[in-house]
């Protein structure tokens, strides 16, 4: 009997040799998961988890296993600080209420309206399918400055009229009611309604703007009807009238706070009172102050560095390792060796994966490795960011010559490709070589990492890749006697693999692959050596039926929207925001970009690029929305720019802050900035609408718009207040999601604070002006109910 080992090499190996993993320098496997669309991502690696750990009791002595990139960890620690900034909202809401009202029975009402509204809004989220996530977290932290002001209106309202002279708390309430109800329908109606275009946002941008906008809306909504039915019935119940201690009578801590604070704001509201009343006869003046705000809203909001989404510290790093076309694996395993150990001297650093064969600029391929470094806790890190670890490892690899290495951060939004930064895809439109297309691309990047706003910008596509061009010699493959197919599958066999069988060993079954040794196909002369048999049985040189050419040319070649393409990868410098950085790639590629060739931004690049412009259209329709419906509720075309007119002041400030905090114009930004429209609308309505009420009484013009500004005044400042130190937390956070807190609370303070501070002195000048136009233009107009009484007369 023959054996095999008289003819062959026999070895029990690897399925593949195409790669290998080590994980903290040990010899390691490797498992990716990714979820099917639709899944709950929090709960998919919760089940992976379990999976593992029931597999983990029968993994052999000295087998362990560790999780190197798990989102959830960013997803808990996230929602973790989210629910602490929650509670801590709560407790400074409440302060602020305390402070102006120097009454724990009022705050106790206001203790039980936000987590009636907050359960609330959770109920009506399970109904329409949400999940809990940081969207709808961040959303309920900002519902609990907003939720709390209908309850402030009305708790306000009551304890004025108690102060004012009403012994009976029913009567008070329902007195306040009466007067109040309008401006809470009103203001209930303008803040959700300023919600609802951001429903028809599509695209990535559009799940961002739903879950906020419809997470607020419900929790508005939700407090209106509370403050319509529960608050007021609390405070009949809750509220007594003030008693009048003597004057040598002897007074505790908060009696003492409650005169000095309410001597303060005695003063300030005279003050206020001057002020408002100055510019109800300097009207102009009013309109030179909005034109100025305005302006600087528009100049710093075109100013502002732009992103998608801002960049986070997900704890993971990726070190892509590249060397020159057709390096060894060999080759590639010492530098990755390197960069591996250099990564581990860093303490930030608690785990590392070095695989070779593959990383996320060039693919795979055997002169590609990477490095996967997974960063300790936030907690642990003392506030060292992931680009200060890629900023040390930077300087300690720089010695490392034998490859380029390139660092990545782990993108904050999975699926949007492979790294935070920016993507785009070259376009040769003109049917170019490949060599032409790839000197233009070499330009073009070469000009783009001469720009300031750009860290680095890269591609994997390289056309020098070593290769053979095999050519067929059918006339001689026909003399043989053989076919195309067998020459064809003999050069599979020998220099590629085929599956034979299994066998089972071990309790497990293998498979059987044959191929040629390297002694064989280590030189282009081991084709000599390789025959195929022809139709009468004679034994050919394969040799002398093809011949090999050695070419050049691109280990792969791909396209993009039709057009062949060439993918490009980058990442902003830092102080440069990702819109920077898109602007910067726009004007290279105007300039060097010759015709015939073109470019198109992919993965979140292109998010980012299709959310700025909707952006302008979606404010656009919040503003439509509000002045609509307060046209309806004004019967009056000219008096909602009264509340309109105001808005631009306070939303100067979430542009000012963001300059001074060095914040970009992101998505999360641009959610507050609509959020304020309500919020600053609601503002101006509360002080209308008094003003409005006392004018059908007969009060004067300017009398009824400063009555207006001193009765409002004061739930004015609780509810803003209230909102702006609730979002302190937020404005500094740390660790896991801080940049995504930071944008949004540092927004909507500067907004709110810029509105409240500024906004209440031009609001009763505006209402002055367009009441006055309004009253004019009614005086031109026929009386037609006149008219129709003389006619009946006549019949």
């Amino acid at each position: 009997y023959l054996q095999l080992k008289n003819i062959a090499r026999i070895e029990l190996g690897a399925q593949s040799y195409t790669g290998s993993n080590a994980t903290d320098g040990k010899e390691s496997v490797g498992i990716s998961i990714s979820q099917t669309p639709g899944s709950n991502a929090r709960q998919v690696i919760i089940d992976c988890q379990k999976v593992i750990e029931d597999a983990a009791k029968s993994f052999p002595a000295g087998v362990k296993f560790l999780y190197l990139v798990n989102i959830n960890q960013f997803l808990d620690e996230s929602i973790h600080k989210v629910l602490r900034t929650l509670f801590e909202c709560f407790l400074l809401v409440f302060l602020v209420i305390f402070i102006f009202l120097q009454d724990f029975r009022s705050t106790i009402i206001h203790g039980v309206s936000v987590p009636v509204a907050v359960t609330g809004t959770f109920f009506f989220l399970y109904l329409i399918g949400f999940s809990i996530n940081l969207l709808t977290l961040f959303a309920l932290v900002l519902a609990i400055g907003i939720v709390v002001d209908d309850a402030i209106v009305v708790v306000e309202a009551v304890h004025s009229k108690l102060e004012s002279g009403y012994r009976s708390p029913i009567k008070a309430a329902i007195d306040a009611m009466s007067e109040i109800s309008g401006a809470i329908v009103s203001i209930t109606l303008v803040m959700a309604s300023v919600f609802l275009p951001v429903t028809f946002v599509t695209g990535s941008a559009g799940v961002f703007y739903k879950q906020f906008g419809i997470t607020l809306a419900i929790a508005i909504i939700i407090s209106a009807v509370n403050a319509l039915t529960l608050c007021p019935a609390l405070a009949a119940m809750f509220l007594r009238p003030p008693t009048h201690i003597k004057q040598d009578g002897k007074k505790g801590i908060l009696k003492r706070f409650g005169v000095i604070f309410n001597h303060n704001y005695d003063r300030v509201t005279a003050k206020y009172t001057r002020v408002i009343s100055y510019f109800s006869h300097h009207k102009a003046l009013v309109i030179i102050i909005i034109a100025i705000f305005s302006g600087v809203f528009y100049l710093l909001m075109k100013s502002t560095p732009s992103s998608f989404v801002p960049e986070e510290d997900m704890g993971t790093i990726f070190i892509n390792i590249s060397l020159p076309p057709a390096s060894s694996m060999e080759r590639v395993k010492v530098v990755a060796d390197e960069v591996d150990s250099i990564a581990r001297t860093v303490p930030q650093v608690a785990n590392t994966m070095r695989t070779l064969g593959q990383n996320y600029i060039g693919g795979t391929g055997s002169a590609y490795g990477m490095v996967i470094l997974r960063l300790k806790p936030w907690d642990q890190r003392k506030n060292v960011s992931n680009k200060d670890v890629i900023t040390v490892l930077t300087k300690k690899t720089a010695s490392v010559k034998d490859g380029s290495i390139v660092f990545m951060s782990q993108p904050t939004i999975t699926g949007f490709g492979t790294s935070g930064g920016f993507s785009l895809q070259l376009q040769d439109k003109g049917g170019h070589t490949t060599d032409e297309f790839y000197k233009v691309a070499t330009n073009f990047l070469g000009a783009l990492n001469k720009r300031a706003e750009i860290q680095y910008a890269t591609t994997s596509f390289n056309p020098r890749f070593p290769q053979y061009q095999l050519d067929v010699n059918v006339p001689k493959i026909k003399d043989a006697g053989v076919t195309v197919t067998q020459v064809l599958n003999a050069m599979q066999v020998f220099y590629g693999s085929d599956y034979i069988s299994n066998f089972t060993e071990f309790g497990q079954q293998y498979q059987v692959i044959e191929q040629a040794d390297t002694f064989y196909t280590g030189s282009p002369e081991g084709l000599t050596k390789v025959f195929v048999r022809g139709a009468d049985s004679s034994m050919t040189p394969i040799s002398e039926l093809i011949s090999l050419k050695r070419v050049y040319g691109a280990q792969t070649m791909s396209r993009f929207n039709m057009f062949s393409s060439i993918s490009v990868s980058g990442s902003p410098n830092n102080g440069y925001s990702t819109g920077q950085a898109l602007l910067a790639i726009q004007q290279v590629a105007s300039e060097t970009l010759p015709s015939g060739y073109g470019f198109e931004y992919s993965g979140i690049s292109r998010e980012e690029q299709k959310a700025g412009s909707q952006t302008l259209y979606i404010f656009i329709l919040c503003l439509s929305f509000v002045y609509l419906l307060l046209s309806a509720q004004y019967e009056s075309y000219l008096l909602p720019f009264a509340v309109l007119l105001s808005v631009p002041v306070g939303l100067s400030g979430v542009y000012v802050f963001a300059k001074i905090f060095g914040l970009d114009n992101n998505i999360y930004m641009q959610i507050s900035l609509i959020m304020l429209v309500g919020l600053l609308a609601k503002n101006a309505i509360l002080m209308v609408e008094f003003s409005v009420e006392r004018r059908r009484k007969g009060m004067g013009l300017v009398e009824s718009a400063i009555e207006g500004g001193k009765a409002r005044l004061r739930p004015i400042l609780m509810t803003s207040f209230a909102f702006i130190f609730g979002l302190m937390p937020l404005m500094f956070a740390t660790g896991a999601g801080a940049h995504g807190n930071r944008s949004i609370g540092t927004g909507a303070i500067g907004g709110m604070l810029f509105g409240t501070c500024l906004g209440v002195f031009v609001i009763p000048a505006l209402y002055i002006l367009f009441e006055g136009l309004q009253e004019k233009l009614r005086s031109k107009k026929p009386n037609y109910d006149e008219f129709e009484e003389e006619e009946e007369q006549k019949q």
